[in-house]
């Protein structure tokens, strides 16, 4: 639940990029969902990327999902995962001396004369059981895998499974540094594609990638108008797949996501008032955890996911409370009876929280450890601190920042232990940050032609990128933790 000082004013839009058109030309199939979703533009990255060539697979067309759209090219996701996280630079395939598919046909000179310093391979096929033996004396088995008997394969096979099997060389030095394989039904052939681009990201960057993540968004359709209405949208990361999670005629703030990915969280007004719903993913069952009297906002689940966090004024004014999942006890664990406390966050070991507070006269952002009740302040530059987001080190947070005199807002990072901070976004009405779950990326929802639309940034400020929709504003965007979709074993 947003209070009146929450709301920002209107904006600029995103500044043009670098090599935009280069962007568009290479990944102009890939670098959108189809018309309802939403849509990736890369604005900026790095000065000097890593160069990379992911060659197409070899292998069947893929289908990923019944419908005329559903082919999908593996190695198209690929390459704009890389992409659009601003560290690469992909070769487009028409650009490519060859095309190789299986390892003894990866000539480094090819690569070294196009300066690449990676080249990804790959292929897949139905694994009937000749296929199981032919791989099995042609190449041997990929690590971490078995060889499925031929029974276990034609089992598979009949179900319409896919085996796909990648490789990652580093042209430099002429080596083979991972390789990864599963067998998987069409519907998981996209996740796939997104755990290969988390492997090289971390094998090439050693940080662990956030491809295969998903995210959830509040979509606004009619914005403005009587017949406005509100759809709670989970989808990849990238965009893609999108699901209305729920739909109503009434407002939708605050998405969260519990760690188990199982369950969100959410602020609905679908009785009249605010509402705080905890909603299954997958069955859809939905949950009214706290209708009390006043404002129910900002639900947040604990590290564990037997409890939130969230702000009440069933006792007078906005205050900071825990309610446990199990047992629905109440805990209060903030007392300013002339302040307005909400948007908690927990530290990633659940021992305290950190909030929005304007008891200081204006909003600022503080921490209470739940164990000693002691409290500190943690902003003092600018006239406006709220919505903070606390990465995965610990150490440092992004919030919605207002320097002093400033009529904008954008989001800024600080060093919790130096206390510097540095201002990510050039947009104005920037709110609502959210972390992709490796800290690397930042989520926040801006403005762009009078419009809600989504905008990604790096921590460091040198990659950006935007998801505007074709359906309407977009806004309240909330990135999940990792996601486990696939065996490792296949």
């Amino acid at each position: 639940m947003k209070p009146a000082w929450r709301r920002a004013p209107a904006a600029r839009k995103l500044a043009a990029a670098r090599k935009l058109a280069a962007a568009a030309a290479l990944f102009g199939m890939v670098a959108g969902a189809p018309a309802h979703g939403l849509e990736i533009v890369i604005t900026q990255g790095w000065d000097s990327p890593t160069r990379i060539a992911v060659v197409p697979f070899g292998g069947p067309p893929l289908r990923d999902r019944p419908g005329p759209v559903a082919t999908i090219e593996l190695a198209d996701v690929v390459a704009f995962d890389l992409q659009r996280s601003g560290q690469f630079d992909a070769l487009p395939s028409g650009d490519m001396l060859s095309l190789p598919t299986m390892p003894e046909e990866v000539l480094f000179r090819d690569w070294r004369i196009l300066d690449m310093d990676y080249v990804v391979i790959g292929r897949a096929w139905e694994p009937s059981a000749g296929a199981a033996r032919e791989r099995a004396v042609r190449e041997g088995p990929a690590p971490r895998m078995e060889e499925p008997s031929a029974g276990a394969a034609r089992e598979r096979a009949v179900r319409g499974e896919v085996s796909i099997l990648y490789y990652l060389y580093d042209v430099a030095a002429e080596r083979e540094i991972r390789r990864g394989q599963w067998t998987v039904p069409p519907r998981l052939i996209r996740d796939v594609a997104h755990r290969i681009s988390d492997d090289v990201y971390e094998a090439v960057t050693g940080i662990r990638g956030a491809f295969g993540t998903k995210i959830l968004y509040v979509l606004v359709e009619d914005a403005g108008t009587p017949q406005a209405t509100y759809s709670l949208i989970v989808a990849d990361a990238d965009g893609e797949r999108e699901r209305t999670l729920y739909r109503s005629s009434e407002p939708i703030l605050s998405p969260s996501w519990a760690p188990d990915l199982d369950r969100v969280a959410y602020v609905s007004f679908e009785t009249g008032r605010s509402t705080i719903v905890v909603q299954n993913v997958e069955s859809g069952e939905r949950r009214r955890v706290a209708e009390y009297r006043g404002i129910n906002g900002a639900p947040v689940f604990s590290p564990t996911g037997d409890a939130l966090a969230m702000s009440l004024s069933r006792d007078g004014n906005p205050e900071i409370y825990i309610k446990d999942l199990v047992s629905g006890d109440l805990r209060r664990i903030t007392r300013s009876p002339a302040a307005i406390d909400t948007e908690p966050i927990w530290a990633p070991d659940g021992a305290s929280l950190i909030f929005t507070s304007d008891r200081g006269g204006r909003p600022q952002i503080y921490r209470k450890d739940l164990r000693t009740a002691l409290e500190e302040r943690l902003t003092f530059e600018g006239s406006y601190n709220a919505r903070a987001r606390l990465l995965p080190d610990g150490r440092h947070l992004v919030y919605v920042h207002r320097s002093e005199g400033a009529s904008i807002y954008h989001i800024a990072w600080q060093d919790l232990e130096r206390g510097t901070v540095k201002v990510l976004t050039e947009t104005a009405l920037d709110e609502s940050p959210s972390l992709a779950p490796n800290g690397t990326m930042m989520m926040y929802a801006t403005r762009e032609r009078g419009r809600g639309i989504l905008a990604v940034v790096s921590i460091d400020g040198r990659v950006k990128y935007i998801l505007p929709s074709a359906r309407g504003d977009v806004r309240e965007p909330a990135w999940s933790p990792y996601v486990d979709a696939l065996d490792p074993r296949g």
